[in-house]
This record gives C-alpha cells, sequence and structure tokens, in this order.
C-alpha cells in the first residue's frame, strides 16, 4: 500500500492485488461482427483468468497488430499490465482506449486507477469522480473516489463516498472503515469514528493495517476526553474607569455641557463573569448548545452605575461542505437583561444566522444577519422624540488570515445596522469597520491581541433637544473609535491571566455626544 499512497502516509496492505481485481472484466462493448482480433483478445481473457499474463500479452499485442485501435484489447492489456504490478506499462494503452472511448465507464475507471497507482492522485481523482458518478455502487470504487477526497481534505465528500460506496473485498473493507474513521476524526465526530476504527479492527485483527487503527483508537479515546459537552468559564479581576458616567467633553459651543461635566466619572472597581454552555445535541452534521452567561462591574465610588448582564441562549449549528472547503451554518436565539444600578435598564432579544467557510490552511471568513428587539426600560413622562426603545437589522462580514495554527491571525470586517428607534432623535444607520490581530510570543505563549472597532452612525432626523440653543436644527453624526489592546499569559490549571486597555473616543456633531473613556482592567480567568 505504501506504493499506493506514498510513504509514511498510510498504514496499508497489498492493494496492488486489488487495484486489478476490481473490474477485470469489466470490458468495453465488442462489435456487432466478430473479427480475428476478436478472437485473440477473447483467448487473451481467458489465458488472464488463468493467470497465464504472458500469454494474454502476446495475444493482445496480436490482435492490436491487426486492428490498432481495438478498444477492448487496450483496455486488457492495461488490465494485465495492472494484474503484473507494473501500472506505468497500463496507463498508454488505457490512455489510447480513453481517447477511443471517452464515455466508456470501464476504461475510465482501470485508468484512473493505474494513475492511483502511481500516486499521481490528482490525474486519478478526475476519472474516479467519473467513473463514480456513472456506476457508485461499482465493488471498491468508492473507497478510492473517498481516499482521493480525504487527501484532498475534503472530509464530507469522503464520507459520502465512502458509504455510497459498496465492496466485497475485506482489504478494501477495512481500510474504508479506517479511513472513515479518519474523516470523521477531522470533522469533529469522534464518537462516531471511534466506532469505525473498531470496526476496521474486527475485520482483520492481524493484518498491516492493526497497529495504525490501534493507534488512531489511542488518539480517539484522549479526544473523546477532551471533547466534552459541558463548557464553563469564570473571570474575575478589578478596573479603572475614567469616565463612568460617560461626561462628555469639553465644548464652550453648548452651555449644557459645563454642568455634566461636574459630576464624579472615576471610579475603580471589580469584576465577574461566568459562562456555561451544554452541547446537549451532538450528532455529525448537527450540534445544538443551550448557555448562559453573567456579567457585573461593581463601581467602587460610583455604585449607582454598576451593570449586571444576564444572558440565556439557544444555539444550533449545521456543519457541512461547499466544494471541498468546510463550512458550518448557525441559527441563535439569545434573551438578555441589563440591569443598571438597581434597576432593569434594558432587555434584549435577539435572532441572528451566522455562516463560517474555511476557504483554506490561512483563511477563514464569516458572515452573518442578524435582528434584535430592544426595550428599554423609560418612564412614561419622557418625550416621544427622546425613547430609544428599537428594532436593529445588521448584516457583516470579516475575513481572518491565519498563521501557525491560529497562534497569529489578522481579521478585517465591515458590518452595516439600522436602528429604527421608537423615538425619532435616535434612528439612525451604522457603518462599522474591524481590523485586529493576534500574535503569539515564543515566551510562554504569550498572546497579544489588538482590536479596532469604527462605528459611524448616521441619525436620520434632526435632534429635538440639542443644540440646547438651537433645538431641532441639527442632526447627529457620530463617529465612535473604540481601540482594544490585549495581553494574554496562560497559566497552569486552565487559568489565564489578561491585562487588557480599552480607548473609545466618540466624535459627535452634537457636543453633548462626545466624550472620551480609558478602562484598564487585569483579569485571571479558568476555563473547563
Amino acid at each position: 500500500m505504501r506504493a499506493l499512497l506514498g510513504p509514511r502516509r498510510t498504514p496499508a496492505g497489498a492493494v496492488a492485488a486489488i487495484l486489478i481485481l476490481l473490474c477485470p472484466l469489466a470490458a468495453p462493448r465488442v462489435g456487432a461482427q466478430t473479427s480475428e482480433a476478436d478472437v485473440f483478445v477473447a483467448q487473451a481473457v481467458v489465458d488472464f483468468d488463468d493467470k497465464r499474463y504472458d500469454d494474454a500479452l502476446a495475444n493482445l499485442r496480436r490482435a492490436l497488430e491487426i486492428q490498432p485501435d481495438h478498444v477492448e484489447a487496450l483496455y486488457y492489456m492495461g488490465v494485465v499490465e495492472m494484474a503484473r504490478g507494473r501500472p506505468a506499462a497500463a496507463v498508454p494503452p488505457l490512455e489510447r482506449a480513453h481517447a477511443l472511448a471517452p464515455t466508456d465507464v470501464s476504461v475510465t475507471l482501470q485508468l484512473g486507477l493505474a494513475y492511483f497507482a502511481q500516486q499521481q492522485y490528482e490525474r486519478a481523482r478526475p476519472l474516479l469522480e467519473e467513473a463514480f458518478r456513472a456506476d457508485p455502487k461499482r465493488d471498491g470504487l468508492g473507497y478510492y473516489v473517498g481516499f482521493a477526497r480525504y487527501r484532498q481534505k475534503d472530509y464530507r465528500g469522503a464520507l459520502a463516498a465512502f458509504r455510497a460506496g459498496a465492496t466485497k473485498n475485506p482489504d478494501i473493507e477495512q481500510l474504508t472503515r479506517f479511513y472513515t474513521s479518519l474523516a470523521l476524526g477531522a470533522i469533529g465526530s469522534t464518537g462516531e469514528a471511534a466506532a469505525e476504527v473498531e470496526q476496521a479492527l474486527r475485520l482483520a485483527p492481524g493484518s498491516a493495517l492493526t497497529g495504525a487503527a490501534e493507534r488512531l483508537r489511542e488518539g480517539l479515546a484522549v479526544a473523546r476526553g477532551r471533547e466534552r459537552r459541558l463548557s464553563l468559564e469564570v473571570r474575575l479581576g478589578f478596573f479603572f474607569d475614567d469616565n463612568v458616567t460617560i461626561v462628555p467633553d469639553l465644548a464652550t459651543s453648548e452651555p449644557l455641557v459645563r454642568g455634566l461635566r461636574q459630576r464624579a466619572h472615576e471610579s475603580t472597581g471589580e469584576l465577574a463573569g461566568l459562562n456555561a454552555g451544554y452541547a446537549w445535541l451532538r450528532t455529525e452534521n448537527w450540534e445544538s448548545t443551550v448557555s448562559g452567561s453573567f456579567f457585573g462591574t461593581y463601581n467602587n465610588d460610583l455604585p449607582a452605575f454598576n451593570i449586571y448582564d444576564m444572558v440565556g441562549s439557544l444555539g444550533l449549528t449545521r456543519k457541512l461542505t461547499l466544494g471541498a472547503m468546510p463550512a458550518q451554518a448557525g441559527l441563535q436565539y439569545s434573551f438578555d437583561e441589563l440591569v443598571l444600578g438597581e434597576s432593569v435598564f434594558l432587555l434584549r432579544n435577539t435572532v441572528a444566522l451566522s455562516g463560517t467557510l474555511v476557504e483554506g490552511e490561512h483563511h477563514l471568513s464569516q458572515a452573518f444577519l442578524r435582528y434584535q428587539k430592544k426595550d428599554f426600560r423609560e418612564p412614561a413622562s419622557l418625550p416621544s422624540a427622546e425613547r430609544r426603545s428599537a428594532d436593529n437589522w445588521a448584516a457583516g462580514a470579516v475575513h481572518l488570515l491565519r498563521f501557525s495554527r491560529d497562534q497569529h491571525f489578522l481579521k478585517a470586517g465591515y458590518q452595516f445596522d439600522w436602528e429604527d428607534a421608537d423615538g425619532k432623535d435616535y434612528r439612525y444607520y451604522g457603518n462599522r469597520f474591524l481590523a485586529g490581530a493576534q500574535y503569539t510570543l515564543p515566551w510562554k505563549g504569550v498572546r497579544l491581541k489588538y482590536d479596532l472597532d469604527a462605528h459611524l452612525r448616521a441619525h436620520t432626523r434632526k435632534n429635538s433637544l440639542f443644540p440646547t440653543t438651537a433645538p431641532n436644527t441639527k442632526r447627529r453624526y457620530d463617529t465612535e473609535l473604540t481601540h482594544t489592546v490585549r495581553a494574554e499569559l496562560p497559566l497552569s490549571g486552565s487559568l489565564t491571566l489578561a491585562a487588557e486597555y480599552l480607548r473609545t473616543d466618540d466624535d459627535s456633531t452634537l457636543a453633548v455626544f462626545a466624550y472620551r473613556r480609558n478602562v484598564y482592567s487585569l483579569t485571571l480567568s479558568w476555563s473547563y
């Protein structure tokens, strides 16, 4: 099998014999009239069945001397050379036969197998795929097509071929089980992968494949131990925030700003977070997770601005492939309650449809569509133009350029959102530009991260309150830039220590909404 699959790449047995046993007599049709060349071909078939390969070749050569374009003679010459373990010699007559009979499945298949036996997989795959489309149940063909797809990292395509195929050959069946297990493991279905490798071992416990299958079984057992359905994360930390109350920048054009800036706005504080998720459904293609989270901040100097956010969500993910590229489609619903001080400030219901596509080792793209219903707990006396409850629609995409198995990456993205608020002062169209990077140091695996979020919001109506000197004369345009710099140090015991700096700059055409904010935090987290 090493001659077929490459040195040190696969544990196999002797597949050269399997290759020619796959379709030895599935020859093209002979013409209506029997010629002298046909007689020599018929005798060659008898010789082939009796394993008299030299005699078979001699008869086939006589047939080709009489009729050089005799498709059946060319086909069987290739079959005999394959039986002798000489796939390179089988290729020329099979190529001639394929040129003469390009639609004949037997010729197409045998030529594909000749390329396969020489490890010319790129040339073999289209021929095998063509034969597979015509006759997926042909003995053993599903394995060869599945193996070719597996080499291209089309794991779901490989699984489809392995499962659609059929074979009576125990060696092929064992190899099919083995590579089915590898493909399942590659897409994360370790439980089903373990069952397949057990079947492979039962089929031929003393074969050349046994050692590799047992090592795979041990590796899957370790992976299954790590593949927990329950996930937990706990975070504790402290912070300093220099603008808890979001006081605006100093502006001489807005009289109200000077009074707002007299308010206390700096505070130290503590933060805590808890995330929990459980994958209650997990199959080869589907996964569903129910999760909940809590995040809270306590401001030591301004406790009226403490924040507590509680979120519950239910998600469904479908694993699939687009061509040979792994992909996922997801649907998620979440509900969260945000408490400010001691009162409920905001309730949100969110539905999101998302997709992820892995274009290659270094490229990954994500896209989403989202609807969010915002329900602010506002006093009845609030003017109608100032009511913030809204329907928010958003869509966007981000692309990641990944290196060293995601130790380093660059990302860039764009989002559009539309806030259809009850009050005209808060209706806007937004454009959000995202950029970021991660670099992992060789020292202790320290991860350095930077993220930029630029949110440009154009409000649709003139503001009813501001500027206070001339209300209903000016529309609000905001440019909000958020910079996040973070360093993470992995520790033993599933702990991570993170230091973070967050800077927000909001420039607004209405001075009361323009502000600067700096938050410094140190957090210790534990994950399971």
